[in-house]
């Protein structure tokens, strides 16, 4: 018996001091997590790849959408184009190329700014690329243009404890307008130009040209229907001004544009479509003394952006 007690005695039980380590050990662990946040799972390893390329990826300007690419082609053009700080993704020269003044100042300007690339060609492949246009060795590619989006524009303004001050476009074609509609914006303190998705200019390397730099610091929306557009702002409380030629008000005479505005201008030749005319809250004249019949988008838009500034300084 005395044996049989030294052998039970000889068990090994609970420890004093354990602090209950056993008992947290049965507890368990709680739940499994799921397989993106379990370190070393395949789908964690996929998790993680997301989002670096998340971190990575260049966030747009907007929701309006982007342009195409475009390319500049002809030595003029391109020299052009690059001393107006046009944006630029590639230049491309064709190998053997007669090296006079414009080809080596294009040269000289991409090296000057960087981030452009060049690259050289052969001629068929020059050609190939511009349709057959005459190219004369120089073709620059310019990247889409990232599109704001309408609401964008007054969400700008506000954030800066300022009213909107937007031009909109109507059936303007020709993009040395659009690009002088956003060189008077910018000059007048304005907070963007919005244009149709179509039957409108876009910012093409023409428009950026006539913008003379601003367009890198001045938006352009584009929208689907301008009418709907207009009439989204109108609910904001925002007050839609066009331009007509038998306008009721004298541009001089509208308080309206001491507040949040947008100024729309149409064409040279057609002026405002109907739905855009009849959207407007206020239609105003710009008194020309000298008989001419309009003025183009570029001009029109300038002279109410002055009267606008005027009353809000």
């Amino acid at each position: 018996m005395a044996a049989n007690n030294r052998r039970m005695s000889g068990k090994k039980g609970a420890q004093v001091g354990s602090g209950g380590q056993r008992r947290r050990g049965l507890e368990g662990k709680g739940p499994t997590p799921p397989a993106e946040a379990r370190k070393g799972h395949k789908k964690n390893r996929i998790a993680n790849a997301k989002s670096k390329q998340a971190v990575r990826r260049p966030v747009a300007r907007g929701r309006g959408g982007r342009g195409t690419s475009e390319m500049v082609v002809g030595r003029n053009p391109v020299v052009e184009a690059l001393r107006e700080g046009v944006p630029a993704v590639t230049l491309y020269v064709q190998q053997f190329i007669d090296n006079d003044e414009r080809v080596r100042e294009a040269l000289q300007l991409v090296a000057d700014r960087g981030g452009v690339h060049l690259m050289e060609a052969p001629r068929p492949e020059l050609d190939r690329m511009t349709n057959g246009l005459n190219h004369q060795g120089l073709v620059l590619q310019v990247p889409p243009y990232e599109y704001a989006h309408a609401e964008d524009l007054a969400s700008a303004a506000y954030d800066e404890g300022q009213d909107p001050l937007i031009v909109a476009l109507d059936g303007v074609t020709d993009p040395r307008n659009l690009g002088a509609a956003v060189r008077s914006v910018s000059a007048f303190g304005g907070h963007g130009v919005l244009v149709p998705e179509r039957r409108a200019a876009g910012m093409t390397a023409g428009a950026w040209k006539s913008s003379a730099g601003t367009a890198a610091r001045t938006p352009v929306a584009r929208c689907t229907n301008l009418t709907r557009a207009l009439e989204a702002y109108k609910k904001a409380g925002i007050a839609v001004v066009g331009l007509a030629a038998d306008g009721e008000h004298e541009v001089g005479d509208l308080e309206a544009l001491g507040g949040p505005v947008v100024i729309v201008v149409g064409s040279e030749g057609k002026g405002l479509s109907r739905l855009v005319g009849e959207t407007c809250d206020y239609r105003v004249r710009i008194p020309m003394p000298g008989g001419a019949e309009s003025l183009n988008a570029g001009v029109a838009a300038g002279i109410v952006l002055y009267e606008a500034a005027r009353r809000r300084a």
